[in-house]
C-alpha cells in the first residue's frame, strides 16, 4: 500500500492587531490625525470596546480600551481569555501597547485542538456577538469564534485565531480608504534577545513550518504578510526604535503598512502635525498614546 503523502500547511492569514489603548477618544483623534478613516466605536459583552481601523487587503487595526471595569474583571476570573490577558498586559506594560495578534480561520475548534496538542494553548475558546455600525450608521451582527495560543514563556504576547461565524451585512468600503493611502497590514514586527527561541509558538499560530532566518533573527511568511521576529539591534537598525521592555520573552512591537506612495503619507502626515522620520525607505512613526505601537509606511 502507498503512503500517504502529506499535503503542505496553509498558511493562516493576518486579520487584526490588538492595541490596547487608555480610552477610544485619545485613539480616534490620535490615528485621524495619522490619516486614517476610524469606524464607530464597537462594545464588547465581556466589558472592552473598540474603535477600528479597517483596510482594504481585510486586515485591520483594533484599539482596544476598558468600557466596564468591573465586568472584564469578572468575565476574566470566569475564563475569558481575552479580558484576562488585556488586564495582565495593562499591568505588566501599561495602558498603551500592542498586545495580541489575530489570524483569520475557518475553524477554531480545530485550531484549539491544535494548539493543546503542541503545549501552546492560552486556555478555552471564546464565543462572542457585538452589534457592528458602518460608516453610514447602518448596524449588522457580527459574531466570533476564537481559539487562543501563546508562548509561556511570553506572558505580553497573545496569539488567537478568529473564526468569522456571523458577518454583519454593512458595506465598510467608506472606512477602507484613508488619507494616508494604506491598503493593509504587511509586517507585523516583534522583539527577542534571540528570537529563534519562539520559532515554534511563531510556526504553530501562523500554521507554517518554514521560517528565514536573517542577521537580526527570523521571517515567518503568514499568507497575507510577514511576521519579523528581530533581536533589539535590529529594531534599531531597521526602525530606529527601542525593544518595549527588558529582558527576555517574545514582545508584539510595531506594525509595517503598505501604502500606495510614500509621498502621500508625507503629506497626511505633514498636515496634521504629526513627527515622522525616514529609515530605509520606510516613513516611521514613534508609539504615541491612543497608537499604541510604532507605525512605519512603505510602499507597496
Amino acid at each position: 500500500m502507498a503512503k500517504a503523502i502529506k499535503t503542505p500547511r496553509a498558511a493562516r492569514a493576518i486579520d487584526h492587531a490588538v492595541l490596547p489603548v487608555e480610552d477610544l477618544a485619545t485613539a480616534r483623534n490620535r490615528l485621524s490625525a495619522l490619516g486614517f478613516s476610524v469606524a464607530p466605536d464597537g462594545v464588547h459583552p465581556f466589558g472592552t470596546e473598540n474603535c477600528c481601523v479597517y483596510f482594504s487587503d481585510g486586515t485591520f487595526i483594533e484599539p482596544l480600551a476598558i468600557a466596564q471595569r468591573e465586568t472584564c474583571e469578572e468575565t476574566a476570573l470566569k475564563g475569558n481569555v481575552f479580558t484576562a490577558r488585556d488586564q495582565a498586559y495593562r499591568f505588566r506594560c501599561g495602558e498603551n501597547g500592542f498586545s495580541a495578534l489575530a489570524f483569520l480561520t475557518e475553524d477554531a475548534k480545530r485550531d484549539h485542538k491544535a494548539f493543546r496538542k503542541t503545549g501552546f494553548s492560552a486556555g478555552k475558546k471564546l464565543t462572542f456577538a457585538r452589534k457592528f455600525i458602518g460608516a453610514k450608521g447602518k448596524a449588522g451582527k457580527a459574531a466570533f469564534l476564537l481559539a487562543f495560543g501563546a508562548d509561556s514563556r511570553a506572558p505580553d504576547a497573545l496569539f488567537f485565531t478568529c473564526e468569522p461565524v456571523t458577518k454583519p451585512k454593512v458595506d465598510r468600503s467608506a472606512l477602507q480608504e484613508h488619507e494616508n493611502g494604506v491598503t493593509g497590514i504587511r509586517e507585523v514586527v516583534l522583539s527577542e534577545v534571540n528570537p529563534t527561541d519562539f520559532q515554534y509558538v511563531l510556526q504553530e499560530v501562523v500554521n507554517n513550518r518554514d521560517d528565514e532566518a536573517h542577521s537580526f533573527g527570523l521571517e515567518i511568511a503568514a499568507a497575507n504578510g510577514i511576521l519579523n521576529a528581530m533581536t533589539p539591534e535590529g529594531l534599531a537598525a531597521y526602525f530606529g526604535v527601542a525593544a518595549s521592555g527588558q529582558g527576555r520573552g517574545l514582545r508584539l512591537e510595531g506594525l509595517v503598512f503598505a501604502v500606495r506612495s510614500i509621498s502621500g503619507v508625507r503629506r497626511a502626515l505633514d498636515h496634521h502635525g504629526v513627527e515622522h522620520r525616514e529609515i530605509h525607505n520606510r516613513v516611521i512613526v514613534d508609539a504615541a498614546a491612543g497608537q499604541g505601537c510604532f507605525f512605519a509606511f512603505e510602499e507597496a
